[in-house]
């Protein structure tokens, strides 16, 4: 065989080695490998930054920045919103067979009591949460931490209060169905939802005022319900022409009104719905219409009309009725600054 043939095949063959050595190692690397996952998408990695910043949204239970039990705390799937669920709607029900017996906690008993005397009372109230959710409470209901409920260890199972943060002045209303806390230096435990809307789910505890909502008021929050309700039927089956506007008129209810001497006159006043400022509650009509009438001269043309209206075995001090919830707010504030009882801001 010539030189160059000679040459040209050993190239030939050098080529072809090293082609075969090459997909060789690439056969080989190729089965070495480990398939690789897909990497997350921008949006994927946004639900799970934002699902993981939920979640940690709360200190840490036992971090001394929180005031939830070790194994207890906000639920995985909070609902969006909660701030927009409404208070309870008192209502007028039954007392439960079960949950209003006499009971003891750590040696201590307990009575609860059924009748309609006025409950006031300031002291620290918590929170509880996915520790208890969907637990059975005494009243038998299961407990729903996105409700707006309370455990309280002597109120009446069901009954409804008024619940106060008095650092922000935010209020809310609740369902008492469960009974606790049972610690010396707590007065009521709130579901997350309500704890949330006082504002005080971060700190885990705070300074609250809990007043207990009796029937009789129950029974005028309904029949203002009622009349609203009834106010927005007529306005929507109005035709939509004009037509001529009759001056309203007032309608005055014969309604008991206390006296200096203790008696009630049934003479007629007018009853209107409305924000009110409740500045005081009195076991004695004497003693709420002398607190009516210094109050009246103490803040002649700061406060709207004050009345005294009994409810029940007690008799409230109400002013209003004002344009807002603001207003009443700002007149609440002057009051306090001014040495006077912060009162309550309610809805009549």
């Amino acid at each position: 065989m010539p030189a160059n043939q000679l040459m040209q095949s050993a190239t030939w063959r050098q080529v072809r080695t090293y082609l075969y050595m090459t997909l060789c190692a690439a056969l080989l690397a190729a089965c070495g490998s480990v398939p690789q996952a897909p990497s997350e998408t921008g949006a994927q990695k946004r639900a799970s930054t934002a699902s993981k910043s939920k979640k940690s949204s709360l200190p840490p239970a036992g971090s001394g920045r929180g005031g939830y039990y070790l194994d207890d705390g906000p639920g995985d799937d909070e609902p969006d919103d909660l701030l927009a669920i409404p208070d309870a709607e008192p209502k007028i029900e039954p007392y439960s067979s079960r949950g209003n017996r006499t009971y003891e906690v750590f040696g201590k008993s307990y009575t609860p009591f059924l009748d309609e005397r006025p409950f006031r009372q300031r002291g620290r109230g918590s929170w509880y949460g996915r520790k208890f959710h969907g637990q059975r409470t005494s009243s038998g209901e299961p407990y729903d931490m996105y409700k707006m409920t309370a455990a309280h260890p002597t109120l009446p199972i069901p009954s409804y209060a008024r619940v106060t943060n008095l650092a922000n002045g935010k209020q809310v209303i609740v369902r008492v169905n469960d009974r606790g806390p049972f610690h010396s230096n707590r007065i009521m435990d709130l579901s997350y939802t309500a704890a949330l809307k006082l504002g005080y789910v971060q700190q885990g505890s705070a300074e609250l005022e809990v007043e207990r909502i009796l029937p009789a008021e129950i029974e005028r929050m309904a029949a203002g319900r009622q009349s609203s309700g009834d106010q927005a039927s007529a306005a929507a089956a109005t035709p939509s022409v004009e037509q001529p506007v009759a001056k309203p008129e007032v309608s005055v209810l014969a309604v008991p009104v206390a006296t200096a001497s203790g008696e009630a006159s049934n003479a007629g006043v007018p009853v209107m719905g409305g924000v009110y400022l409740q500045l005081g509650a009195y076991s004695q009509a004497g003693s709420a219409e002398t607190a009516r009438s210094r109050l009246q001269q103490q803040w002649a043309g700061t406060l709207p009309p004050i009345e005294v209206v009994p409810g029940g075995a007690v008799y409230r001090l109400f002013s209003g009725p004002f344009a807002s919830r603001d207003e009443a707010a700002n007149v609440a504030q002057k009051l306090k600054d001014g040495g006077t009882s912060k009162p309550l801001i309610v809805q009549r």
